[in-house]
This record gives structure tokens, sequence and C-alpha cells, in this order.
């Protein structure tokens, strides 16, 4: 006896729960809160974590913790760490595209090509790891039977707040950590979604828990708690509209943080902007 086939039983999509990225976890915004990205045509995407203030502290308690370690590796080991994230990211270029067009509403050849620039400028910065000393040190000519060094180091704990694209956020974070700084990234809008798929990688990469940590939301919530914040010691707002970077200046004087923003194409004053340069005395042997 014939029986009739049945139906297949539609199924709904998996739809991706986006969350925060701190100290190698995914936690969720201990306010609960979420916002909409939304298309040009005004459909939703998807609702990513909107950062608190208590998240924003959380992050930085990690990039601290996080730091003295990253910037004790080799510069050949961190060099090669980024070049692995490099590695992960082009397995993953076409999804980071996909989600920029579709977020965005540039098309799928503007949206690869931004992310494959992306990943030659995370690239090019990671070769600049172990070069740092030999740019930016040097032997100082003095008065009497010693050695003077100016030796280049890492500043510390860095905020960055990048401009709403996939490339912006690459371009603020890679300079950062090279040296040896660890990050607290604030990010908005629509790039969150791009920016949590990177955060995938970072999970799954040889990168230390807490040396990227990536906060989405709004740059008018975060922007002046990460200026104010004393445990701070650099930002990068190259994302924050002119208007608003004077208070965030003023914001971030107390504890002498060094507020910076960028523009053009990518540059070794970039890295050089967050770091150090300690003096060391040696008597020369006799």
């Amino acid at each position: 006896m014939a029986t009739t086939p049945k139906k297949p039983v539609a199924r709904l999509e998996v739809k991706k729960t986006y969350k925060l990225y701190i100290n190698g976890a995914f936690p969720r915004s201990e306010s609960g809160r979420v916002y909409e990205v939304l298309t040009s045509k005004g459909v939703s995407v998807a609702n990513p974590s909107l950062a608190s203030r208590k998240d924003l502290r959380d992050a930085v308690v990690a990039a601290r913790a996080a730091q003295s370690g990253w910037a004790k590796a080799t510069a050949y080991n961190r060099g090669q760490i980024l070049y692995r994230i490099a590695e992960m990211l082009e397995g993953r270029a076409d999804q980071i595209a996909n989600e920029i067009s579709l977020a965005t509403g540039v098309t799928s050849k503007k949206a690869h090509d931004e992310v494959l620039t992306a990943i030659d400028r995370w690239v090019w910065y990671a070769g600049w790891s172990d070069k740092l000393s030999a740019a930016f040190g040097a032997t100082n000519p003095v008065s009497g039977p010693y050695y003077n060094f100016t030796i280049p180091e890492p500043q510390g704990v860095i905020a960055v707040a990048p401009a709403e694209s996939f490339l912006a956020f690459i371009d603020a974070i890679a300079p950062a950590i090279v040296s040896g700084n660890t990050v607290v990234a604030l990010v908005p809008g629509s790039a969150a979604i791009a920016a949590m798929t990177f955060a995938e990688v970072l999970a799954t990469s040889d990168l230390p828990a807490g040396v990227i940590n990536i906060l989405t939301g709004s740059h008018d919530e975060l922007a002046p708690w990460a200026a104010s914040h004393m445990d701070i010691d650099g930002f990068d707002i190259s994302g924050i509209t002119k208007k608003k970077r004077a208070d965030l200046k003023v914001a971030g004087a107390e504890n002498l943080k060094r507020i910076h923003h960028f523009e053009g194409t990518p540059s070794p004053t970039r890295i050089y902007a967050f770091m150090e340069a300690k003096t060391v005395w040696h008597p020369i042997g006799v």
C-alpha cells in the first residue's frame, strides 16, 4: 500500500548570540542590555550586547593581568602569534565579508576587499614586532665611562575606540598589541558583528587571554568612562567625532593618559605612540 510522503518539517535558523569578549571568554553584558543592528532596508540582523561600565572595568582588570606576560614574551613569539591570527582570519574571510555586507549594505566585492585589506594590515603590523628596538631604540653618546641606551617598552593597557568598520577596528588593535600592550576595544554599531567573529578567531588562537578584550555598544557611553579610568594608560580615539575629543582629553588628564587619534595609511608611528622610552646607563668594563 502506497503511503503519502511526509512533508519536510520546517526548521528555524539557529541565530547567533552576540556576547562580549573579556579575558578569553564570552560573557553576556552584566546589564543584560542589547541593541539592534538593522540592514539598510530596516531588516533586523543581530542583537549585540550593549556593554556597561561594569563590563569596561572587568575588561581593564583582565587586560592589566595579561599585560606583564604579553610584554615579556619575545618579539619573535608575539609576531608568530599575530601571524597565526592572520592565517585564521584568511580562512574566515568569506564569513566576515558576508557579515559586513549584510550589516552595512555594501557590495560583496567591497566587503571582501575590506577584509583582505584588514588581514594585510594585521600582517604588516605583526612584521614590526622584532624591529621596534632597532627602529625606536638608540645608543646615546655620553661623557664618561658609560653606555647609555634608549629602549622602547610598551605603555600598558590601551583603550581603542575605532570608527564603525572592520578595517578601522584592525587598524586600532594591531599597532597597540604588537609592542606588548594589552587592549580594551570599544566597538560601535554594526561593526560589532564582524568584531565578534574576530573574537572567535582570537579564542581559538595562541593569543593569551586578556590581551585583547572586545566590548560592543556605544562610544558615547563607554568612551568617557575609558578616558577617566585610572588604570588605562592610553586611549586611541580615532573613531570619536572631533567635537567630543576635547572632553575625553580633559577626562584623561588626571592620570596623564596618552590620548591620540590617527588618520590615513598605517604607520609605525601608530605603534610608537603607545610606547615608553626607557633610558639605561651601564658602566663600561675596565
